[in-house]
């Protein structure tokens, strides 16, 4: 063998091995990054993933292309991630019923997230709101549960589809009170927020976003809130937890990476978003979506996803709810 061709045959030799070296994070990202949204686009996860993609993506220097993967309740996304190379430069943010519910709702939901992935953190939660039409009698919270319980079935609780977290969120806190309502699911939240408004059913519950304005309006009433402590924007709105303890209800976000994925990149996204939590236009943005940041660890998100399986898990088995 001459010389160029020992020259060529060492340089793919070294090629060869620094393709299998692993992901540097002093280096990462040298490309741009892929972000698989489980919905569509104009959705509360593809706003939250493109305010992410801005921010994370200006912060490392590489622009993070936001990929709709919608369907089959997020399990489509989910296993475009499970089969993506595990080097940082797949993720996706998913909204917290796809880690926490889908699996035991959808009979092809085979994925497990503490197995199958590297969680990399939360980002924001949207806490449950408790609503009832305009005219309706009880003033407050616990009336309307007292209600439910002297005549039960006597008052209709609205929420969107059925093993939604605001349907589990209502069948979690009938358990709880005792109280017998009329639960009634509607096909999309739209179509229940519309039947409240008019007076079809008599209380709903959903997350803050689309129901506060309609609340501001006067076109509905505010009974609780059901996050653990109270929250800008939501003043003069009681804590569902001050009349049902335990009753602290939300969804949220969380961002995930294929399993395997570098520990140190999963940490280095970890703290960009972190820091992206606390930019005020960020901040304001989530509000308005009626979601709040909810920064911390790689293994604090872990956890939390953990208790909330086990939460709904509980719910849906308690009610009986089989997976589709």
């Amino acid at each position: 063998m001459n010389r160029k061709s020992l020259l060529s045959a060492a340089a793919l030799v070294v090629s060869g091995v620094l393709a299998s070296l692993p992901v540097s994070a002093e280096t990462y990202p040298s490309k741009p990054v892929r972000v698989f949204v489980p919905s569509g686009a104009g959705s509360a996860p593809d706003l939250i993933a493109r305010m992410l993609g801005d921010k994370v993506g200006r912060a490392l220097g590489q622009p993070f292309i936001i990929e709709n993967r919608p369907g089959a309740g997020g399990i489509i996304n989910m296993n475009a991630l499970r089969q993506s190379a595990a080097d940082g430069y797949t993720l996706t943010l998913i909204q917290g019923a796809i880690a926490a519910v889908t699996p035991y709702t959808y009979k092809e939901a085979n994925f497990d997230v503490e197995r199958d992935f590297e969680v990399i953190g939360t980002v924001a939660t949207t806490p449950m709101l408790f609503v009832a039409t305009a005219n309706f009698p009880a003033k407050t919270f616990a009336e309307a549960i007292d209600m439910a319980k002297s005549k039960p079935e006597s008052i209709s609780l609205a929420s969107s589809t059925r093993g939604s977290i605001p349907h589990l969120t209502n069948e979690y806190m009938s358990a709880k009170t005792g109280a017998k309502f009329q639960l009634v699911p509607f096909p999309t939240s739209s179509a229940g927020i519309q039947a409240t408004v008019g007076g079809q059913v008599q209380m709903f519950t959903d997350g803050v976003a689309p129901l506060l304005p309609l609340v501001k309006a006067g076109r509905l009433k505010a009974l609780a809130v059901a996050s653990d402590t109270p929250l800008p924007g939501l003043e003069g709105i009681p804590l569902a937890k001050d009349t049902v303890p335990g009753l602290n209800m939300s969804g949220w976000f969380v961002v995930l990476a294929p399993k395997g994925t570098p520990r140190e990149i999963v940490t280095k996204l970890n703290a960009e978003i972190n820091e992206m939590v606390k930019l005020p236009d960020v901040v304001n943005q989530l509000r308005e979506m009626g979601s709040y940041p909810k920064a911390g660890t790689p293994a604090s998100a872990v956890e939390f996803i953990k208790s909330e399986k086990t939460l709904f898990g509980g719910i849906v088995r308690s009610i009986g709810l089989q997976p589709e």
